[in-house]
């Protein structure tokens, strides 16, 4: 069967400049909106554990979850000492390119050992 492109050059144009503006929306808004006003201590306070908690959540999810999402420890025996060598890491470093580097060979190496 001979499938025909219907999509010609003035569609592509309108899709990269909407597809510009879908990105672009929500990180200048914000910007945009917070510049003008004060924000409240509460909300800041808030808002530090933001990247931890969801940095947290997928780093646990692809350590304990199995790809049946069931919980299972000894097939990510290597993903567990890894993740407990960058949390000591980043405990002492507070660098969190160090501890991305370091988690990215300790993995690695450990599971070519394990």
């Amino acid at each position: 069967m001979n499938s025909v492109n219907t999509w010609n050059t003035t569609q592509h144009f309108w899709l990269i400049i909407l597809g510009f503006f879908v990105a672009f929306a929500p990180r200048y808004l914000p910007i945009k909106i917070f510049t003008k006003r004060k924000i409240p201590e509460w909300f800041n306070e808030w808002m530090r554990f933001v990247p931890v908690s969801l940095f947290t959540a997928l780093v646990v999810k692809d350590i304990f979850i199995s790809s049946s999402y069931h919980f299972e420890v000894m097939p990510h025996i290597a993903d567990i000492i890894a993740g407990l060598l960058v949390l000591v890491i980043a405990y002492v470093t507070r660098s969190m390119a160090i501890s991305v580097v370091a988690g990215l060979i300790s993995v690695f190496l450990l599971s070519m050992i394990i």
